[in-house]
């Protein structure tokens, strides 16, 4: 077996694919006790094209990581998720959850659909009941070694990669009439 010498060369910073239509998922997030996992968070919405993040307490970011994405993508803050996710319901959106639930779907087989809300659970709690009992689906990451939970950012980059992988153009769908 000969070693041959690589073609690859790196290429940094690449421009992004363009889009046939903006990705309709949002992501949900509740108050993090840490700034550094909405700031990943944000980053990576920014990197996959996901426009609007909703989030709850501060919604402050460490610029230095969330980068161009603390421009690219739009927080709206809130005091609290439970009125918010109830009008995206009435608005045709649906809930689905990230965690570790009953009756919670494999990831690796779930199916989104294109007006998605994902919504984020605390680093320490994951999603309070009464959130947990306004979602339509629950998504969970199936583990096969310790600890039993990722980083909070670290999950939703997962899912936002699942999400962008059923939808690589972006969304298609037409809005509902109001």
């Amino acid at each position: 077996m000969s070693c041959s010498k690589s073609s690859f060369e790196h290429i940094r910073h690449r421009p992004p694919h363009q889009l046939s239509g903006p990705r309709e998922l949002l992501v949900a997030c509740p108050a993090f006790r840490s700034r550094v996992n909405l700031s990943n968070i944000v980053r990576t919405c920014g990197c996959f094209g996901i426009q609007r993040i909703i989030a709850c307490g501060s919604g402050r970011l460490d610029e230095r990581i969330a980068r161009d994405g603390a421009t690219a993508v739009a927080i709206e803050v809130h005091r609290s998720l439970p009125p918010v996710l109830d009008r995206l319901k009435r608005e045709g959106w649906e809930l689905v959850g990230l965690e570790q639930a009953t009756r919670s779907e494999n990831l690796f087989s779930f199916s989104f659909t294109p007006r998605t809300v994902l919504v984020i659970g605390n680093e320490r709690l994951g999603i309070e009941p009464d959130v947990l009992a306004r979602l339509d689906r629950v998504a969970e990451i199936p583990l096969a070694g310790l600890p039993h939970s990722l980083n909070a950012a670290t999950s939703t980059a997962i899912a936002i990669y699942e999400y962008c992988r059923q939808f690589p153009a972006g969304s298609t769908t037409v809005e509902p009439p109001q």
